[in-house]
């Protein structure tokens, strides 16, 4: 039956219409089981995310994963395999999207050392301010000792490559602004240090996220750096 409606079709000259093409001819159809199957990862993924912040990680599980989505636990399964392809996928998800946000904020068309700079230091703050889950996550796998494997393959590349762009920066802001007796290698590994130390401390004493303690201090240490170029009034 197909072979005939083929070969019928086979000599079949287009019409005008046909040759044209419409205007929706540009763009694919949506394919609606790859949109479910993608909405499904990503319920899974907020739902890792939400069990391990409020509970470490000990106590997930595929099936209290699925529970929490309303699935089963083959779903789960069926898309990640294993517990240990979950969390690397979870870790992955937190690192593109602060990487997202670092690009925004840093990395923008434009922007001057110091203006980038600046972007570093709201960057490791706004990212902790709108999305407290998701720093808990990144404390409790660079915490513990099981998952710290995978933070180190997936999570620690990423930080050393923004301290080192931040190095670079501060590089640049003090050989333009004439500075002398900079040490710049501390003051790199000082800030990320900070931001680090306030990531941890929100964790675990939630009440004192808003306050605007890791920004003051970051432009403190910039200010002694180079004063004519960080306010602390900023």
């Amino acid at each position: 039956m197909a072979q005939r409606k083929a070969t019928a079709t086979a000599g079949k000259r287009p019409t005008m219409a046909e040759g044209r093409g419409s205007a929706n001819d540009a763009a694919p159809p949506k394919d609606r089981r790859r949109e479910r199957g993608e909405a499904s990862v990503q319920r899974i993924i907020d739902a890792t995310i939400d069990l391990i912040a409020e509970e470490g990680l000990a106590s997930v599980t595929m099936q209290r994963i699925a529970e929490q989505v309303g699935s089963s636990n083959a779903l789960v399964v069926f898309h990640f395999r294993s517990k240990e392809n979950l969390f690397r996928a979870v870790l992955q998800y937190l690192s593109d999207r602060y990487d997202e946000l670092w690009a925004t904020l840093v990395r923008a068309p434009g922007l001057t050392p110091v203006d980038r700079l600046l972007g570093a230091v709201d960057c490791a703050q706004r990212f902790a301010r709108q999305h407290p889950k998701w720093v808990s996550v990144f404390v409790v796998f660079s915490s513990d000792r099981k998952s710290m494997q995978i933070y180190n393959e997936i999570g620690l590349p990423s930080d050393l490559a923004y301290t080192a762009e931040a190095r670079e920066l501060l590089i640049e802001i003090s050989r333009s602004g004439g500075y002398a007796g900079v040490d710049i290698n501390t003051l790199s590994e000082s800030l990320n240090y900070l931001v680090h130390g306030a990531w941890y401390w929100d964790h675990l004493n939630p009440s004192g996220r808003d306050t605007n303690v890791l920004r003051k201090t970051m432009l403190l240490l910039l200010h002694q750096a180079f004063p004519r170029h960080f306010d602390l009034m900023r």
